[in-house]
């Protein structure tokens, strides 16, 4: 149980990522969670140096998508901005919406990596389908009450996943 809530990445931001160890493990697209991900919570815009680390994602060659438990019209504002494949009302971890955002993008779950800021929802999510997990930290401590409530499980699960040598900050993999 503990390997489907173990990242494969874990990292303090987007810009953190390293493309070409993406590129070199074959990954060709790459699935965001919105909120706290890639635009603060409840925030009607994203900063603007994430929309160009966005777009200098889609210029580099890589597919993006978002999968959001959030209502449709807000994840679909966001991406129309880009024009990209979107989930809204995913239900994550549920496979479905990380599902069809592959399928759109013509990707295999072994092309896909996915980004997000929870445990719970976007990597047990991305693990699930085997997709390449990457962990990052919130961009804001305003959170949905749900999400706040989910975060003390969470601190409690990586005091486990440490305790057990399973994750560590900048790792490379799980064991």
């Amino acid at each position: 149980m503990y390997k489907l809530l173990c990242p494969q990445l874990v990292l303090n931001a987007l810009s953190d990522i390293n493309l070409e160890e993406l590129e070199k493990l074959g990954i060709k697209g790459i699935i965001f969670d919105l909120d706290n991900t890639i635009i603060p919570w409840d925030q009607p815009a994203m900063q603007p140096d994430i929309i160009q680390w966005l777009k200098g994602l889609a210029a580099r060659g890589f597919k993006i998508g978002l999968v959001s438990n959030n209502r449709r019209q807000r994840v679909k504002e966001i991406a129309a901005q880009f024009a990209i494949p979107f989930a809204a009302r995913a239900y994550k971890p549920a496979k479905t919406g990380f599902r069809q955002v592959a399928s759109q993008m013509r990707l295999t779950s072994d092309q896909v990596a996915v980004v997000g800021d929870q445990l719970f929802t976007d990597i047990l999510g991305g693990n699930r389908l085997g997709l390449y997990t990457i962990w990052v930290a919130p961009l804001s401590s305003k959170e949905f009450i749900g999400t706040k409530i989910t975060r003390q499980l969470e601190k409690l699960t990586v005091r486990i996943l440490r305790s057990k040598g399973m994750l560590k900050t900048h790792q490379p993999r799980c064991r």
